[in-house]
């Protein structure tokens, strides 16, 4: 398994716009690419059905409109991501608790700076039986 994520800029300054336009609620995405590499590709944006600004959860029409476009793509869900509003880019107790992937990598946005750039406000993660591991990101 790789040990680390890479996302290209674009992607990047695309996820964190996402995040910033959907203040104050948290934001959430998929990241489709190789799971093989921890290459993103693509992101898709989707709905926060809990529209909060403390819980996500993507919407249910969105994740499966979502899995097969990337499916037909011929790619892979590698990423799943949220935001923090005020927090830091560190997976919280309900985040740990209502992880249900354990293949993708899970990325962070921490929103407490509004104008950071995505370097220093995202973080990636494995998340597995509730337990985290931050796993390297490069954004390049």
């Amino acid at each position: 398994m790789v040990s680390g994520l890479s996302l290209p800029p674009a992607v990047a300054d695309e996820i964190l716009a996402h995040a910033r336009a959907e203040l104050p609620n948290e934001a959430c995405g998929l990241i489709s690419g190789s799971l093989s590499t921890g290459r993103a590709t693509r992101f898709y944006p989707t709905r926060n059905i809990e529209a909060s600004p403390l819980r996500y959860n993507v919407h249910p029409e969105d994740l499966v409109r979502v899995t097969f476009e990337i499916e037909d793509a011929g790619e892979e869900l590698v990423t799943i991501f949220h935001s923090h509003t005020r927090s830091a880019a560190v997976p919280s107790a309900t985040d740990r608790r209502n992880a249900m992937y354990p293949d993708p990598f899970y990325l962070l946005a921490s929103l407490a700076d509004p104008d950071a750039l995505p370097a220093s406000v995202l973080r990636a993660w494995r998340i597995y039986r509730g337990q985290t591991f931050e796993v390297p990101l490069t954004i390049g």
